[in-house]
């Protein structure tokens, strides 16, 4: 029953999400081959873009990544597409909870379980579902490159969409905690986006190893090094987050 109450709060919150994220990732292909074209025969100066500050650097980067397909894949799907879509929509799956009031909350509480079990199995329904829309969209990328001529390793796709499912859980824990101390769905959501808002401004700026280049796998697509303490760090954060939230729901008087 718990499981079925989970599904009915998030489905279509899942189902949405995952049909965009397919349509995303069909248009990233259609339109390589007349973007590859050109990024082939482009000339550029690298001096002056790099002189050019933050903005030239960026674009040096993004030319040099994408003169490939598995460059132009990495850059436009697992560098910025999928991850921030998998935050915004990580961060939407776990808004909204037993404190969101109406019929639904005293329905789940009347129910022969404990808070803690049906917090748990929330936050394990939410992060399948996260895992599921990191994964499904990204093998259809290993599936659908045939169409256009090209290939894509299947062992690329997963350790991009694993990595970017890891960290998107970070900010799926954040909102969790938030969805049990806010009784609405938009604070956390909104607070939970600006705190990704933010991290991202800062190094992109700064040009740090942060969350979102662990989320892109940077170091797997340039060197093939997993980044793996980036990745263990994330994870402890979002079981500290979950935890939290696990707390104070115990001690909330409904």
């Amino acid at each position: 029953m718990l499981w079925y109450k989970a599904w009915l709060d998030t489905r279509w919150r899942f189902v949405i999400p995952l049909v965009v994220l397919i349509v995303n990732v069909w248009g990233l292909i259609l339109e390589y081959p007349p973007v590859g074209g050109v990024l082939h025969s482009l000339q550029v100066q690298p001096d002056a873009l790099i002189r050019s500050g933050a903005l030239g650097r960026a674009i040096l980067e993004s030319i040099d990544a994408e003169r490939t397909y598995r460059g132009y894949i990495w850059y436009q799907w697992f560098r910025n597409n999928l991850s921030q879509l998998a935050i915004l929509f990580a961060v939407l799956l776990a808004s909204g909870n037993l404190l969101s009031g109406g019929a639904g909350t005293l329905f789940t509480l009347s129910l022969p379980r404990s808070r803690t079990a049906w917090l748990t199995t929330r936050a394990i329904l939410g992060l399948a579902q996260s895992l599921i829309l990191a994964l499904v969209p990204s093998m259809a990328i290993v599936v659908l490159s045939p169409a256009i001529g090209q290939q894509y390793a299947l062992t690329d796709a997963m350790v991009h969409a694993v990595c970017a499912f890891i960290v998107s859980a970070m900010f799926f824990g954040l909102a969790f905690l938030l969805s049990t101390i806010y009784a609405d769905m938009w604070r956390p959501l909104l607070m939970a986006g600006g705190v990704a808002i933010v991290i991202s401004v800062i190094e992109s700026q700064l040009a740090v190893n942060g969350p979102f280049r662990v989320m892109s796998a940077s170091s797997y697509f340039s060197d093939g090094a997993i980044p793996w303490l980036g990745l263990v760090l994330s994870a402890v954060i979002t079981a500290a987050l979950l935890y939290g939230a696990a707390l104070n729901v115990a001690r909330h008087d409904f």
